[in-house]
């Protein structure tokens, strides 16, 4: 009977281990990883350089917006003049969407497809500010799309609403 009494106890001690180890685990998961369950902050950016170079440079009025809240973030900018002069501004909306204006003088289908990265067009039409913009939907943004001067095509896309998307189109500005 002495054996058994080692075995209990060699088989208790385990167990008692297994809790120990379980108990810290779990002190370390709560206290040691942390646990932040929104998106991280994005860094505003300043497209004042770039906005100028474009303007420059393309070959088309570069739009860019004016009057919109400070709660709107400048999020992301580039001109690529080597890519039928390609504008894009990215913006993070006050309740964290993202819509991004995007210009350009390429061929107008692909651009759009990946502007919109996927939309297509809409029967729905809006006005703003005198000129027509056509709804696009069903691709990861959905976008209104505007035939611009000379060549060019603006699209404003993004994850954020339809009404977002025409407060953006509405502040844009061409100098």
């Amino acid at each position: 009977m002495a054996g058994s009494n080692g075995k209990q106890k060699t088989a208790r001690d385990m167990v008692l281990s297994l809790a120990l180890i379980g108990m810290a685990a779990v002190v370390v998961y709560f206290l040691a990883i942390p646990h932040d369950d929104h998106a991280p902050d994005l860094k505003r950016v300043d497209y004042r350089v770039e906005l100028l170079t474009a303007r420059r440079s393309a070959s088309y009025p570069v739009a860019a917006p004016e009057g919109l809240p400070s709660t709107w973030k400048a999020t992301s900018v580039r001109f690529q003049g080597e890519s039928g002069d390609r504008w894009h501004l990215g913006f993070q909306t006050p309740d964290s969407q993202y819509v991004q204006i995007e210009q350009s003088t390429q061929k107008r289908s692909p651009f759009i497809d990946d502007a919109s990265q996927g939309s297509s067009a809409t029967k729905q039409t809006e006005t703003i500010d005198g000129r027509t913009w056509t709804r696009y939907t069903g691709g990861r943004y959905d976008a209104l799309v505007l035939e611009g001067a000379k060549g060019s095509t603006t699209v404003v896309a993004g994850t954020a609403s339809f009404a977002d998307l025409t407060k953006m189109a509405a502040a844009l500005r061409t100098q």
